[in-house]
C-alpha cells in the first residue's frame, strides 16, 4: 500500500534510548502544497467577491474616480459642494496635505459607492420589464429597443460568473385571480363542458376562502426571500420524494452522435476529465460567463453553478439533505464491481490527461476481485430513499464503511467505467439509440453512483455520456459542462495518433486506491434477486428514441421555456402567452409543506395536484454554440439528452434544438403501460412537424401569388 505510507507525514518509535522520529519529506511536501493551495484559493475567492461585490462597476474605476477628484481639488474646484470640507472638519491633528488627500479619498469612494449603487438599482428596474417576452419573434417594438439599449448600458462590460446576482430582481408574487384565469385557460381545451363548470367553480371558491391565506404567505416570504419559490420546490419537490431517483429523478446527456474521438476507453476517461477539472478550475475562479437569455443581453441567475462540483444527495428518512464541500482533491471510480479513489493533484498541479490516462489504465488491469458486496453497493442509491438512508445509518457510520462511504460521497465527481460498448452501432440504429439512452439513464442500478451531482461514464469503446442528480440544479447547468467538456476534449486536448492522451507523465505518481469495504451479510443477501427483479420489471420498461429533423424550417425558434403546465400539457400545445404566464406559478411548492392542513378543504388545489403528468415536456438548449463549428464540423454535436416519464402511463419528452436546421428528440415511456409507445409517438412527432411545414409552405406559396 504505497499510497498508504506516502499518506503517512511522520512515523516514530519509542525505544529505551528515547524516541526515534522519521519524517516522511513527501508527505510534508504534499501538505505544503496542499495548503499553500488552499490560500491560493481563499485568496481568489475574496478578489472575486470584491470584483462581484462593485460590479457593475470595476475596481480601475475608483482609481480613476479618486484621480479625477484629487485633480479637481489642485484645480480649486469643489465638485463635492462642500461636502469636501465638511469630511476635513472631522480629520484633526493632520497637515493641510494630508487633509486634502484623506478627505478627497473619502468623498471619492463615498460618491463611487453611491453611483455603484445607483446603477445596480437602475439595473434590477429594468430587468423587471416582461414586455419582451411577449412580441413576435424577430421583431422588436420600439419601446423594447429603448429598454434594450439602457440594459446594455447599466449591465456593465465583463461581468464575472456571479455578477448579476445582486441586480436581479425578486420573483414578483402573481395575484390570485391572474392564478386561476391563467389555470382554467390551460385546462379548457382538455375538459367537457360539465368539467370545465364544475373546475371553474371550484376556482371560484378557492379565489375568496383560501386563496387569500395562501396568498398572504406568500408575499410575506416574497419580502425577505429573493425567490420564494427555489427552497421550497427543493424540498418538497426533490428532497422529501421518497422514491428511487433513477428514471423517476435523474436525468442523462449524450456523447457525440456520429463520432468517437478515441476507442481506448482509458484515454477518453483521461480527457473528459481533465476537461471537467479545467472546467472547475474555472467556475472556481468565476472566469465562466453569466448565462442570458438568448439573443438578448438579460442576465439569468447563476447561483445553481454553485453546487455543480463537490455535492453529494445524502439519504435521510422523511428527508434527504444536499452536502456540498468548497474543495474536492479526488474522484471516485467504479469498474467491474470494485470502486477506487483517484487523487487528482500531485506536487501541487493537476494530473494531466496522459497522467489520469494511466490511473484509468490501472483500474482496468486490476485483477482484483469485488469485495463480498461490494460489487452491487452503488444500488443502495437506486433504491427508495427511507431504506437507503436506514442501511446507511446501520451499516455505513464506522469503521472501513464509513471511511469508503465519505470518500465516495467527498469526491470531486463519480466515474464509471463501463464495461459494456454503446453508441450509434450494429445494423439496428433505433435499437441502438435506445440502447444507449437507457445505458445511460440506469445502466445495470449498481454501477452509477446516482447521489452524485453527476456520474461521468466512459464505456469500452470510448463512448461516454452524463448521468446526474436534478435536486441541487436544473439540466442546463449539467449541459453548459458537458458542452465546454466534449469541446475541450476534442478541439483543445486531443489525441495523438495512437489514440493515446496527448503529453508526458510523471512515473511516480501513486496508483489509485481501491476502497475497503466489510459489508455484512444481511446486507448483501437481498440484492441478488431482488436487485435483477427490479431491473428487468421497473428499469426496463423505459423505452427511448432520438428522432432528428433536419432542414424543418429556416429559422426555427432556438430557444423556448421549458413550462410543466397544470393542464398536463405541454407548452406547444398552449400557446405562447398562457405559456410564459404559467412561469409565474408558485402554489405548488407552497402547498405539500408548512400549509399542508390548510389545503384539505381546498378542492381545486386537491384536484390539480393530483392530476396525473401524462406528458411532461423538457428541453436544453446549446448554450454555448460557439464551441462548435456545425458548418466545417456538423458531425461534432451532441445529441443531446432524456428522462425517464413521470407518469407509469406517461411520456418524457426532451428535445434539443441544434442550430437553424436540427432538432433531437427523446422520447421515454414505461413498456408496462398498454396505453404508451415510445416509437410511435416518436413518428407522431415527426408527421406533425411535417405538417407544419405544409402549413408555412401553403402560407408562402399564397403570398407569393398574392404579391404577384
Amino acid at each position: 500500500m504505497a499510497e498508504a505510507h506516502q499518506a503517512v507525514a511522520f512515523q516514530f518509535t519509542v525505544s529505551p534510548e528515547g524516541i526515534d522520529l522519521q519524517l516522511s519529506h513527501a508527505a510534508i511536501k504534499e501538505v505544503y502544497l496542499s495548503g499553500l493551495r488552499s490560500w491560493k484559493k481563499k485568496f481568489n475567492q475574496l478578489r472575486n467577491g470584491f470584483v462581484t461585490g462593485v460590479y457593475p462597476a470595476s475596481p480601475s474605476s475608483w482609481l480613476f474616480m479618486v484621480t479625477a477628484i484629487l485633480v479637481t481639488q489642485y484645480s480649486r474646484l469643489d465638485p463635492s459642494m462642500g461636502m469636501i470640507e465638511k469630511i476635513k472638519e472631522h480629520l484633526e491633528y493632520l497637515s493641510d496635505q494630508g487633509l486634502n488627500f484623506l478627505s478627497a479619498l473619502a468623498f471619492s469612494t463615498g460618491l463611487w459607492l453611491a453611483l455603484i449603487m445607483t446603477m445596480r438599482s437602475i439595473l434590477k428596474m429594468l430587468l423587471c420589464y416582461h414586455g419582451w417576452m411577449y412580441e413576435e419573434h424577430g421583431k422588436m417594438s420600439n419601446t423594447t429597443k429603448v429598454w434594450l439599449a439602457l440594459v446594455k448600458i447599466f449591465a456593465g462590460r465583463t461581468p464575472m460568473l456571479y455578477s448579476y446576482q445582486a441586480s436581479l430582481p425578486r420573483l414578483p408574487v402573481p395575484a390570485i385571480k391572474d392564478t386561476m384565469q391563467r389555470y382554467l385557460e390551460s385546462v379548457r381545451p382538455l375538459m367537457s363542458d360539465d368539467e370545465f363548470q364544475r373546475t371553474a367553480g371550484l376556482a371560484r371558491d378557492f379565489e375568496r376562502t383560501l386563496g387569500p391565506r395562501l396568498q398572504w404567505y406568500l408575499k410575506l416570504k416574497s419580502w425577505w426571500a429573493s425567490n420564494y419559490v427555489s427552497d421550497w420546490w427543493e424540498e418538497y419537490v426533490y428532497l422529501r420524494g421518497r422514491g428511487p431517483l433513477i428514471v423517476n429523478s435523474n436525468y442523462y446527456a449524450m456523447d457525440f452522435l456520429y463520432v468517437t474521438p478515441t476507442p481506448i476507453q482509458a484515454a477518453r476517461a483521461g480527457n473528459l476529465v481533465y476537461a471537467m477539472l479545467l472546467y472547475r478550475r474555472k467556475l472556481i475562479r468565476e472566469e465562466i460567463k453569466p448565462i442570458m437569455v438568448p439573443y438578448s443581453f438579460i442576465p439569468l441567475c447563476s447561483a445553481q453553478w454553485q453546487r455543480l462540483f463537490n455535492t453529494t444527495r445524502l439519504p435521510g428518512v422523511g428527508l434527504d439533505s444536499i452536502q456540498h464541500l468548497q474543495d474536492s482533491k479526488h474522484i471516485a471510480v467504479y469498474h467491474a464491481g470494485r470502486l477506487f479513489r483517484v487523487w487528482l493533484y500531485h506536487n501541487g498541479r493537476l494530473l494531466h490527461p496522459r497522467e489520469l490516462q494511466a490511473q484509468f489504465q490501472f483500474i482496468l488491469a486490476d485483477p482484483t476481485p469485488p469485495l463480498p458486496g461490494e460489487e452491487k453497493l452503488p444500488s443502495l442509491t437506486a433504491a427508495d430513499r427511507d431504506p437507503w438512508a436506514q442501511a446507511r445509518h446501520t451499516y455505513f457510520q464506522s469503521g472501513k464503511n464509513e471511511q469508503s462511504l465519505s470518500i465516495v460521497e467527498k469526491a470531486a465527481f463519480f466515474v464509471t467505467l463501463d464495461t459494456s460498448e454503446q453508441g450509434l452501432q450494429g445494423p439496428n440504429p433505433g435499437y441502438a439509440l435506445d440502447t444507449y439512452a437507457k445505458s445511460l439513464l440506469h445502466g445495470r442500478c449498481c454501477d452509477r453512483w446516482f447521489d452524485k451531482s453527476f456520474t461521468l461514464i466512459v464505456y469500452r469503446n470510448g463512448k461516454s455520456g452524463i448521468n446526474a442528480e436534478h435536486s441541487w440544479a436544473d439540466a442546463p447547468i449539467v449541459g453548459h459542462l458537458w458542452e465546454y467538456t466534449l469541446a475541450t476534449d476534442v478541439f483543445t486536448l486531443g489525441y495523438d495518433s495512437n489514440g493515446n492522451c496527448k503529453g508526458d507523465m510523471d512515473s511516480s505518481i501513486p496508483p489509485p486506491q481501491k476502497l475497503q469495504w466489510e459489508i455484512p451479510p444481511e446486507v448483501s443477501f437481498g440484492w441478488g434477486e431482488d436487485q435483477e427483479v427490479f431491473v428487468q420489471h421497473k428499469l426496463g420498461y423505459v423505452c427511448f428514441i432520438a428522432e432528428g429533423h433536419q432542414s424543418i424550417w429556416e429559422g426555427w425558434p432556438k430557444c423556448i421555456d421549458t413550462v410543466k403546465s397544470r393542464a398536463r400539457v405541454s407548452k406547444e400545445m398552449l400557446g405562447s402567452a398562457t405559456t410564459r404566464n404559467c412561469q409565474t406559478w408558485g402554489w405548488e411548492s407552497v402547498v405539500p409543506g408548512l400549509l399542508h392542513c390548510l389545503i384539505l378543504g381546498s378542492f381545486v388545489l386537491g384536484q390539480v395536484l393530483s392530476e396525473p403528468w401524462r406528458l411532461s415536456t423538457s428541453q436544453t438548449p446549446i448554450q454555448q454554440i460557439e464551441l462548435f463549428d456545425l458548418q466545417n464540423h456538423p458531425d461534432y454535436i451532441s445529441c443531446g439528452g432524456g428522462f425517464g416519464p413521470v407518469d407509469d402511463n406517461g411520456y418524457g419528452v426532451s428535445y434539443v434544438i441544434v442550430g437553424e436546421d436540427l432538432i433531437n428528440f427523446h422520447v421515454s415511456c414505461k413498456c408496462s403501460s398498454k396505453e404508451t409507445n415510445a416509437h410511435r409517438f416518436g413518428l407522431n412527432i415527426r408527421k406533425a412537424m411535417t405538417d407544419i411545414l405544409a402549413l408555412f409552405q401553403v402560407d408562402k406559396n399564397a403570398s407569393a401569388r398574392h404579391n404577384q
